[in-house]
């Protein structure tokens, strides 16, 4: 019988990959584009969301980055972050490590500080409003260059931007993790946490790219890791995280459709794999919506749920006393209760 989505959006959840930016919702960009007098080609948010069919991660990639133009203030990354926060909380999300691209935005001539800024500002308010706790990951544009990257870098130490670490997202394909071990390597210098998008677009050897390349804690989708068993051997022995966007994936087409995701697979090997969103604004679905589709898709039950949201408290940044928190909330949650603090 498959959970009902009310206990579903009960399960406390971490949520480990998901880009600020893909949680830009047609509405919002018709209201930011009509506060800063932006002139938009399409007449309401309806006609907006109908252009959100991909062939690939660059067709997607081409109208997320063409949205991006009405985020231009500190109060609309505000405004961005704590509309997500509400969504995300509404779903079960408790704590997110939160995706942005500085690269996109100083690009426009949209200071880098103003964006983490307005982003801190918009956590800050849902934190104080509902206790939803976040953390920011500036990621790095993989298809823009080397150089771009270490002087975003420096940028963000400049100004003491409130990041726990930093990330490599975009086109995958043709341009390889190896190009970024300086940056990476730089960054573990500074103290910062390291995670690479892999294994999406790319096959097994993007992953292995970025583990022994940038030296990755995480990696963001992973699931062509599939296609080489000696790879999935070694993610479990090390317990590396992947990141997976089951919507995400069949709304890109890197899977046909869910009922052949290799999300079971990698679960049945015995591989630390957590459920997210991506850029839910787009691929239709929250973490809590992404957990439902899988759970209806795989017969997954109420305690392979509760480990799958367990796994995201294993993988992610947060000191040890929270983890021991969440997982009391999960096991509470298994137990058949209500998670205890909603």
């Amino acid at each position: 019988m498959p959970v009902p989505t009310s206990r579903l959006r009960e399960l406390p959840k971490v949520e480990l990959h998901v880009h600020i930016e893909g949680t830009l919702e047609p509405e919002l960009v018709l209201e930011l584009a009509r506060d800063a007098g932006i002139a938009l080609p399409y007449r309401d948010a309806d006609t907006l969301r109908g252009r959100y069919v991909f062939a690939d991660l660059q067709s997607f990639l081409d109208i997320y980055y063409e949205n991006l133009g009405v985020l231009r203030r500190r109060h609309d990354f505000a405004r961005l972050a704590y509309q997500y926060a509400s969504r995300a909380h509404a779903g079960g999300v408790v704590h997110a490590e939160v995706f942005f691209d500085p690269q996109a935005h100083r690009s426009r001539g949209v200071a880098v500080a103003d964006v983490v800024a307005g982003l801190v500002e918009g956590f800050d308010r849902a934190f104080g409003e509902f206790g939803f706790t976040t953390e920011l990951i500036a990621c790095f544009l993989r298809d823009r260059p080397v150089a771009e990257a270490l002087e975003t870098l420096d940028e963000l130490t400049a100004c003491r931007a409130a990041i726990v670490g930093v990330g490599l997202d975009s086109a995958e394909v043709g341009h390889p993790a190896s190009l970024f071990t300086e940056v990476f390597a730089r960054a573990a210098d500074l103290g910062l946490r390291r995670v690479a998008h892999a294994g999406e677009e790319g096959g097994p050897d993007s992953v292995r790219a970025a583990i022994d390349h940038l030296g990755v804690e995480r990696v963001d989708h992973g699931i062509r890791s599939v296609d080489d068993p000696d790879l999935v051997a070694e993610l479990v022995a090390r317990q590396m995280p992947l990141t997976v966007c089951p919507l995400s994936n069949v709304r890109l087409q890197a899977v046909a459709d869910l009922a052949v995701h290799p999300l079971p697979d990698l679960i049945a090997a015995g591989v630390l794999v957590t459920i997210n969103s991506d850029d839910p604004a787009y691929f239709g679905g929250y973490a809590d919506d992404n957990f439902a589709v899988v759970a209806d898709a795989f017969a997954l039950d109420d305690p392979a749920l509760a480990a799958l949201a367990d796994n995201s408290v294993t993988a992610s940044f947060l000191p040890d006393a929270r983890k021991a928190e969440l997982r009391s909330r999960i096991a509470a949650w298994l137990a058949g209760g209500r998670d205890p603090v909603r």
